[in-house]
């Protein structure tokens, strides 16, 4: 079976891109063939078109959202959405044929209105197509306030996401499901992000071995790490207040991440922050991709995974997470962290009994004082790290979701071609 993959972006570390991939390996594994459509692709992405009017960031589709959530949008914004609309559809048609799609998995197209004419096109196209789908959602236009005013909520209402009997839907956190069921009456499978845990984390190579050099750090140095976008949801700020608090002049702040998607106001913020904290504080996302690679001119780009061995510590202190893409990979290779309470983990994943350095939106001293025993306590710190792997393998690996993403597959593939 041919199973195609649209989103506005698959590339990059975003957490949609990464869940996407992972997801594909587990759809290779079953047997079938997977292609991707998107407005960003990676260079080493699975075969598929690429069609930039699809990207959040397409100068059209920006001025689009941009207007539609200003409070006061123009009289032809509906015509542009709709002309919008149809040159997608015919990009998503295009894909389904060239490619003999099957199944489409759409990647939060149909959950948050970065890109209001590729919602309404897909719409549209599985609706009057019949082509069986499965909409995998992130994270709802409800759960951000600035898409609170909208001058098209009707357009929201209908299709983020669309209530049709040939989509299956696929939500990455349990309040999610229980308030799609609320609003819209539409029921959802709960697919946790997950992690290949039955694979052991790499070894470290030749081609990592320089990567604390490239950082500026030197020996001694101890590594906070903060594997997350720059982005004010994500709460750097207390991690910047962690490492003024504890205050040992060899603590380095590594950030991975890129910023940029809401702007880059809150990196200047961050930096200025540091500064003014005392606190060295490492941007280095330009040195950071999904794979490695090496320049032109010999500089390398590590991969993310490149990041983890090279930590002492992980912080994760995001107010609001879907679900928690860094918090596995932070288990995965068994690093300690520290988490703030955000709504998906209180429901999802402290009832599994993880053990980490929890907070509630401060810093305080009972804070400080269990990172300084983690730090100082190397036993500790491994069996913290390897309780808490035994748990994530049990309930967020690859062979945790497959019967869940087997079966959905299995009630689809007959549906092609129904109305």
């Amino acid at each position: 079976m041919n199973v195609g993959f649209i989103s506005t972006r698959l590339a990059g570390t975003d957490g949609v891109s990464l869940e996407t991939a992972k997801l594909a390996t587990i759809i290779r594994r079953l047997g079938h063939r997977v292609f991707y459509c998107a407005g960003e692709l990676d260079a080493d992405a699975p075969p598929g078109l690429l069609i930039p009017e699809m990207h959040f960031a397409h100068r059209e589709a920006k001025q689009i959202h941009d207007e539609a959530f200003s409070g006061s949008a123009p009289a032809d914004l509906r015509p542009r959405i709709e002309s919008m609309a149809a040159r997608l559809y015919t990009a998503i048609h295009r894909f389904v044929e060239q490619y003999q799609i099957d199944v489409l998995v759409l990647q939060n197209a149909l959950a948050i209105p970065m890109h209001i004419p590729l919602g309404g096109a897909l719409s549209d196209y599985i609706a009057e197509m019949g082509v069986p789908a499965i909409a995998h959602h992130h994270d709802f236009y409800w759960e951000r306030e600035r898409f609170n005013l909208c001058a098209v909520h009707d357009v929201l209402e209908r299709v983020f996401p669309p209530d049709l009997p040939n989509i299956r839907h696929l939500v990455i956190n349990t309040p999610a499901r229980d308030e799609l069921q609320r609003r819209k009456n539409i029921a959802a499978q709960w697919l946790p992000n997950i992690f290949d845990f039955a694979t052991p984390p790499p070894e470290p190579d030749e081609f990592a071995a320089d990567l604390s050099r490239a950082m500026g750090f030197l020996p001694g140095d101890r590594v906070i790490l903060q594997p997350t976008r720059v982005i004010p949801r994500k709460g750097i700020e207390l991690s910047i207040e962690l490492v003024r608090r504890l205050g040992n002049p060899r603590l380095r702040l590594l950030i991975t991440h890129h910023a940029g998607d809401e702007g880059v106001e809150y990196l200047h913020h961050l930096k200025g922050l540091a500064e003014r904290a005392m606190v060295d504080l490492r941007y280095m996302a330009h040195r950071f991709a999904p794979s490695r690679r090496t320049g032109t001119n010999g500089t390398k780009t590590y991969s993310l995974w490149d990041a983890y061995p090279l930590a002492d510590f992980v912080t994760y202190p995001s107010f609001v997470e879907g679900f928690g893409n860094a918090f596995l990979e932070a288990i995965y290779f068994r690093r300690p962290l520290l988490v703030n309470r955000y709504p998906v983990y209180v429901a999802d994943l402290a009832p599994l009994g993880f053990r980490c350095v929890e907070i509630d939106g401060a810093i305080t001293d009972s804070t400080v004082k269990e990172v300084r025993r983690l730090l100082a306590d190397a036993d500790l710190a491994r069996e913290v790290a390897e309780h808490n792997a035994q748990i994530a393998a049990a309930y967020f690996s690859y062979e945790a979701v497959t019967p869940l993403i087997a079966n959905l597959l299995d009630e689809l593939a007959p549906r092609k071609g129904q109305p």
